[in-house]
């Protein structure tokens, strides 16, 4: 007899367990090919990150464009950062370049070897950190942070683990800090499902990832200031910054205490 649940955390845990990773098709590894793990995907996330020339747009070296933009407008000034969902750690060295003192978290130890030969090559004085937002200690995973950034690590969360998201946001983001965040658009039949979120349980598998429309991100993050929300720009192979038109970008703020 398996009577677990006691605490809301025992209930969010029962959920991930709905959503199981299936093998993915050798063909096509690619976020979506299988059932998306979640609460601990590493396994996935390991051999989505295994071949480094794969041809997952946002595996090139280049900052996000709107982040990049905010910190040239003078939205974001250097302090200390979380990149949450550092992938190769293109924005966690484009922070640490521009002065910010950079925490860069990944659930992938794959992922995170990558990242640091990046930041070893380049000379980047970076905190890098492997596990579940989640569940690490507070004492790893301390803050406060003066900004949070998220290009990729929401829209793969399954929809109770928002809760999550917005609880951990609430413990590590200093009063007066910032999130840039960039999820899957929806609306334009691109990245993303659309499906209500109650689909998702009964399908038990999340598409691989969730769009999002403005008047969800701002429901869902309605305990933050909205400073800006727009479309990332496109940005050619040539430019310097990552840009693809079907992720939704945002700038939120945190009240001043």
């Amino acid at each position: 007899m398996d009577r677990t649940v006691r605490t809301v955390e025992d209930v969010l845990t029962l959920l991930d367990g709905l959503f199981e990773a299936e093998a993915e098709t050798e063909t096509c590894p690619e976020p979506g090919a299988g059932r998306l793990a979640t609460g601990d995907g590493k396994d996935f996330w390991d051999r989505f990150y295994a071949d480094r020339s794969g041809p997952a747009p946002f595996f090139v070296p280049k900052p996000d464009e709107n982040l990049a933009a905010h910190v040239e407008r003078g939205l974001l000034a250097p302090g200390r950062a979380l990149d949450l969902g550092c992938g190769p750690g293109r924005n966690a060295l484009y922070l640490a370049s521009n002065g910010f003192e950079v925490d860069a978290l990944d659930l992938s130890p794959v992922a995170v070897a990558w990242a640091k030969d990046r930041a070893r090559e380049a000379g980047a004085d970076i905190r890098f950190l492997c596990g579940n937002a989640f569940t690490l200690p507070a004492d790893v995973l301390d803050g406060p942070y003066d900004l949070v950034v998220d290009s990729g690590c929401f829209h793969h969360l399954p929809p109770h683990r928002r809760i999550s998201y917005l609880h951990l946001l609430d413990r590590v983001l200093a009063p007066g800090g910032h999130l840039v965040l960039s999820c899957f658009a929806a609306g334009d039949g691109g990245m993303g499902s659309e499906l209500p979120d109650a689909d998702f349980y009964r399908e038990r598998r999340l598409h691989g990832g969730l769009a999002y429309s403005p008047e969800a991100l701002r429901r869902i993050f309605s305990g933050l200031e909205e400073i800006e929300m727009r479309r990332m720009r496109e940005e050619s192979a040539e430019s310097p910054l990552f840009g693809v038109p079907f992720l939704w970008t945002a700038l939120f703020r945190r009240a001043a205490a």
